[in-house]
């Protein structure tokens, strides 16, 4: 039963991974084809799909940061 809640787990952190990091990719780039669109350039699109990219790993460090903190806790 306890194997059963860790693969529960594993698997919550890695689709909590996965949205972490695609969602502010995938907003940031869209924001950007639509200001390109709106004011003819074509360098908005790169600048914030970094922004995004830059936003999601931030995302999962904190996420991992307070994944491997409560597992300290519970080791405790």
């Amino acid at each position: 039963m306890k194997n059963n809640k860790n693969i529960a787990r594993n698997l919550t952190y890695i689709s909590q991974f996965a949205i972490n990091m695609l969602v502010p990719i995938f907003l940031c780039s869209f924001i950007g084809l639509y200001i390109d669109k709106k004011f003819q350039t074509s360098y908005w699109f790169i600048i914030l799909f970094f922004v995004g990219a830059v936003a999601g790993a931030r995302n999962i460090y904190i996420l991992a940061k307070k994944s491997y903190e409560e597992k300290e806790d519970k080791q405790k």
